[in-house]
């Protein structure tokens, strides 16, 4: 299948690193290249004595939708993302600018994170439309 996914992952509350590890997993079930881009949150959700740990949900699922989230149970959004890179092409790059805001090496990361670009690197490898969460 033809086109790929480029994703900035901003967000690091569970539900959204979630929505984010499962779009990455269908594209790359169906054949898509998939350049993940973390900044800020959900970089620091990547931190590898952290990326177990309860991120949370957005503050606009308000109490319901916390809830029913919780319910929801599943799959960790980390372990659908190990599985989205087993079964495609998937590449996962921290962003220089939050790893120098945190102070982070890629050492301290999780290794689902593939190594660190800056947003110029970013947009050398992005192709076709850059989806924002």
């Amino acid at each position: 299948m033809d086109g790929s996914l480029s994703v900035v992952l901003f967000s690091g509350t569970d539900d959204k690193l979630n929505a984010a590890a499962v779009l990455t997993a269908g594209a790359a079930a169906m054949g898509r290249k998939v350049h993940v881009f973390l900044q800020y949150w959900a970089l620091d959700a990547f931190r590898s004595d952290r990326i177990l740990k309860d991120h949370g949900v957005a503050p606009e699922a308000g109490p319901e939708g916390a809830a029913a989230f919780q319910r929801h149970g599943g799959q960790h959004w980390s372990e659908i993302l190990r599985q989205a890179k087993d079964i495609g092409e998937v590449e996962i790059q921290a962003c220089s600018l939050s790893m120098d805001m945190f102070g982070l090496e890629v050492a301290d990361l999780d290794p689902l994170v593939d190594g660190q670009e800056g947003v110029a690197g970013f947009f050398l490898h992005a192709e076709g439309p850059v989806t924002f969460i």
